[in-house]
């Protein structure tokens, strides 16, 4: 397996993460492989060690335990989503996969409250709540400074995402891939899929498994050094970016000799738009090579149920 080559770049690189330089550098990886990694992102390792530590407690807990927080009605948005129920779109086998969704809370009150409801927590596991409330402001904050060099990069004012963002329905997931041993049949960890949101900020890739396609045809392993994150486009900005920046096909395959006896976790987090966000492509990225794929607008909402009843999360 041939090994995607990635640069590592900082984004402390500037003081809002949207220097020219990042953002040419940025832009110039998510253009050859959808993906790029980042290093002094800001969110605190202590508090990353400690969210590693409780997510392996939950997912430890007896399976009827994990179920009481299991709500189908909400498309797996908030609290727990067994094993073998999402399946990548256009897929037949089910991923070998089990996760829980932390979201935004938003007031009663919001416009946005039905398209978001409130965060469920597990009573068992002492501290969860606050670590990933945390958590999730972190990633937040990081995720805004990616945005804005993405910006930047396309030509937009460094602020552009902003208004886009606010209150936006984004979802940090804790992931437990259970070990697969000898008994997965064709049935993968994460079957070949392109993300829905804007971008994914990705902890845990360190554990070998996350693979991308090329543009040649070929799977490449992702492999960021210790303390870096995985970044890649997502489906809604390869839609607002008129397909500038492409949303890659990628998977996690099945670990062979040792590792398949071992779990493997990671902690996805899928940056989305406000829920009343209108589609418009970027003029900056229409040209005569280049038309408007998607000259009919609709909502990030209406996009984002569109996709989860693809993969199986919501009827």
């Amino acid at each position: 397996m041939d090994l995607a080559q990635i640069p590592v770049l900082s984004l402390a690189a500037s003081g809002t993460g949207a220097s020219t330089e990042l953002a040419a550098e940025l832009g110039k990886s998510f253009r050859i492989f959808g993906f790029a990694m980042i290093r002094d992102h800001g969110i605190d390792q202590a508090l990353i060690d400690r969210a590693w530590q409780l997510t392996e407690r939950f997912f430890a807990l007896p399976e009827e335990v994990k179920r009481t927080y299991l709500h189908p009605e909400q498309g797996g948005a908030r609290g727990y989503t067994p094993f073998r129920t999402e399946v990548a779109k256009g897929a037949t086998e089910k991923d070998l996969k089990e996760f829980w969704h932390v979201g935004r809370d938003v007031p009663a009150s919001s416009p946005l409250a039905a398209s978001m409801p409130p965060n469920v927590w597990p009573d068992e596991i002492e501290g969860f709540r606050e670590t990933f409330t945390e958590l999730y402001a972190q990633f937040d904050v990081a995720g805004a400074k990616v945005l804005s060099a993405i910006a930047v990069d396309l030509g937009l004012d460094a602020q552009w995402f902003d208004p886009a963002i606010e209150d936006g329905n984004s979802v940090l997931r804790l992931l437990h891939y259970p070990p697969v041993g000898e008994g997965a049949g064709g049935a993968i960890r994460a079957g070949a899929h392109e993300d829905i949101n804007l971008i994914t900020l990705l902890l845990g890739a360190q554990e070998a498994g996350l693979e991308l396609l090329g543009k040649d045809g070929r799977w490449l392993s992702v492999a960021p050094p210790e303390g870096a994150v995985v970044v890649n486009i997502g489906d809604m900005l390869q839609r607002l970016s008129n397909h500038v920046l492409p949303s890659t096909t990628h998977r996690v395959r099945n670990p062979e000799g040792a590792r398949a006896w071992h779990s493997r976790y990671s902690m996805p987090f899928f940056l989305h738009l406000r829920s009343d966000f209108p589609f418009v492509t970027l003029p900056q990225c229409i040209n005569a090579q280049n038309p408007d794929r998607y000259p009919v607008s609709i909502t990030a909402d209406d996009y984002l149920q569109e996709r989860l009843r693809e993969i199986g999360l919501k009827k």
